[in-house]
């Protein structure tokens, strides 16, 4: 039989940065919430967890690669929401945030996990802030917390 490595959700020892845009904040600071527990329910020290806040979605990258730069975190759990609306502007917000987000974690070897919601209207933003659909903040800091168990597996 083939020897499987994954990460487990043991957070003990392990500091967080959660990005969090502020543009949308009833949605994004649900989605804080939900990561905030998951990181605490899985073991991680609310001291050991920053929170920083930007403007909007355009912001994200930018934040994520300086807290990356500065060191001093395992890794980082980027979230947002960049809500559909009557002109493409989200879309191209939306693409340039995941295409920075997604090179700084292969730049820079630490987690970088993506919890920006891309919803058509309120309602599915308020379900993936955990009304109905789970929260997807917290499912990005599970991912997190599962990258930097595996890392430390993979040394």
């Amino acid at each position: 039989m083939p020897k499987t490595i994954e990460g487990d959700l043991n957070a003990k020892g392990a500091k967080f940065a959660i990005i969090a845009s502020r543009f949308n904040a009833l949605v994004v600071n649900a989605l804080v919430d939900g990561a905030v527990d998951c990181l605490v329910r899985h073991g991680a020290k609310e001291d050991d967890i920053t929170i920083i806040r930007v403007p909007g979605g355009w912001e994200l990258p930018l934040a994520a690669k300086k807290v990356l730069q500065r060191g001093g975190v395992d890794a980082v759990v980027v979230l947002g929401c960049v809500m559909r609306g009557e002109t493409p502007h989200n879309e191209y917000i939306t693409a340039e945030a995941v295409k920075g987000i997604g090179q700084l974690s292969m730049e820079h070897g630490i987690p970088v996990t993506f919890g920006v919601l891309t919803p058509n209207t309120m309602e599915q933003a308020l379900e993936r802030a955990g009304l109905k659909m789970g929260n997807k903040g917290a499912e990005a800091a599970e991912a997190a917390i599962e990258m930097v168990s595996l890392g430390k597996k993979l040394k």
